[in-house]
């Protein structure tokens, strides 16, 4: 029996109500996105070479559009001729976003020389291991005046690689297996 000031609504202490207080709360945060905006966004994604889940997920968490990637020359599985392999290459010269490689091991200037056509431009790497300072510099110096969260890296499985998704406070990191996988 209720108490004198008790309403007769349900009890707020029971997992009913808890579980309508977060679906309720849910459905306020996430926005109901037109039908032609999720198909521009699928469009999107396609053109970058992204799942639609890892591209909204990045634009989820960023609140931007993905302009550019930058890619280690490890990811890119470079051969001793600086070249990029030919189901990279043909995956790269699909899409429709900025293309910054990280040379490591070998001059940038060579790399950019050897994939003229599928690479905007190719900077230093950061030294494997380096102080987060330079890390970060090195990366900014290779994205020049394009926003760190509007750029995802594609990276090797190389540790210090990692690293740079927050030196560079870049919008995400994708592994190399999974960004091409369907170039193989």
């Amino acid at each position: 029996m209720a108490g004198i000031g008790h309403n007769g609504g349900p009890e707020m202490a029971g997992v009913a109500w808890r579980t309508h207080c977060w679906t309720a709360a849910r459905a306020r945060l996430l926005p109901v996105l037109p039908i032609e905006v999720v198909r521009l966004r699928v469009k999107r994604a396609a053109e970058l070479g992204l799942d639609y889940k890892t591209y909204a997920g990045v634009r989820a968490a960023t609140g931007h559009d993905i302009i550019a990637f930058l890619f280690s020359s490890n990811a890119l599985r470079i051969d001793a001729a600086a070249r990029i392999p030919a189901p990279e290459a043909a995956r790269l010269g699909a899409v429709l976003a900025g293309r910054i490689a990280l040379a490591q091991g070998l001059a940038p200037d060579r790399l950019a020389a050897a994939n003229v056509t599928l690479l905007d431009a190719a900077h230093a790497a950061p030294r494997p291991y380096a102080a987060f300072g330079q890390s970060a510099a090195a990366l900014r110096s290779a994205m020049g005046r394009l926003p760190g969260d509007q750029v995802v890296l594609i990276a090797s499985d190389a540790p210090w690689e990692r690293e740079w998704l927050a030196a560079g406070k870049l919008a995400g990191m994708i592994p190399a297996d999974r960004y091409f996988a369907r170039a193989s």
